[in-house]
């Protein structure tokens, strides 16, 4: 498939120019013009390059790319090399961001209350972007306790950093990656819990002073799934090969 219609189809699906985003969006390094073999990852890491090319792959398809807002314009060091080993072997680089983050159907948010088994997902009025912050609802109540358990089982790691009662929980807020600025925004929306990957100093405060039960979860563990899911999509709808490959990352 040309890679023209590669990008054209993921940008409708993902709608990348209603987002203002940290980085640009779609196609980030030019490689061969015919896709046959894409894989997917979170980060394009040296680890995920060198993965692809042992895969024989000629394109990634990433949440976390390149050329961030405010980072060294300089190719050198790290950058150097990394986009050094992509032109060497004509491998293509394509990353969405935030509109990964916020999709309804397979964003990073709605994935992992999918696969919680919460209901009624839908983004919080007058968070923006729209589906930054989503809530679902539990089909049973659990004790914060039993949701660390199912977090820990389902992403197969310890927990970052928990803050926990008896109370029950049936609504769940989420943002996932670096979230955890909205805690209180998932607090005013009237959620029981708030899920994300990162934990700052006074997140514990507001956690324990606003009565909410939070989770910190993992940057990298609670964004696999969103650019897996869409992956999954792009093979479903086309004959490319797609293969998700999780580079571990504990942070």
């Amino acid at each position: 498939m040309l890679r023209t219609d590669v990008i054209r189809l993921l940008d409708s699906w993902l709608q990348p120019q209603l987002i203002q985003d940290y980085c640009p969006n779609g196609l980030q390094v030019e490689g061969r013009e015919d896709i046959r073999h894409v894989i997917t990852g979170v980060t394009a890491s040296q680890n995920l390059i060198d993965a692809a090319i042992q895969a024989g792959a000629d394109t990634l398809l990433v949440h976390h790319g390149y050329f961030w807002k405010g980072e060294d314009a300089r190719v050198i060091g790290m950058k150097q090399r990394r986009l050094k080993a992509l032109l060497a072997y004509d491998m293509n680089l394509i990353g969405y961001h935030l509109p990964l983050d916020i999709h309804p159907d397979f964003g990073n948010n709605a994935e992992m209350l999918r696969l919680m088994g919460a209901e009624e997902a839908q983004g919080i009025v007058g968070v923006k972007p729209d589906g930054i912050l989503m809530m679902g609802t539990l089909p049973e109540a659990k004790s914060g306790y039993e949701l660390a358990d199912q977090i820990e089982t389902l992403l197969e790691r310890t927990l970052v950093a928990v803050e926990l009662s008896e109370q029950p929980i049936r609504r769940i807020a989420i943002c996932t990656g670096g979230g955890q600025s909205f805690i209180e925004q998932a607090v005013a929306a009237g959620a029981d819990a708030f899920i994300t990957g990162e934990v700052s100093e006074q997140t514990i405060h507001v956690a324990r002073e606003c009565g909410i039960q939070f989770f910190a979860a993992g940057h990298h563990a609670t964004e696999r799934y969103g650019v897996r899911a869409l992956g999954e999509r792009l093979a479903a709808e086309t004959d490319i090969q797609v293969d998700f490959l999780d580079m571990d990352n504990p942070a």
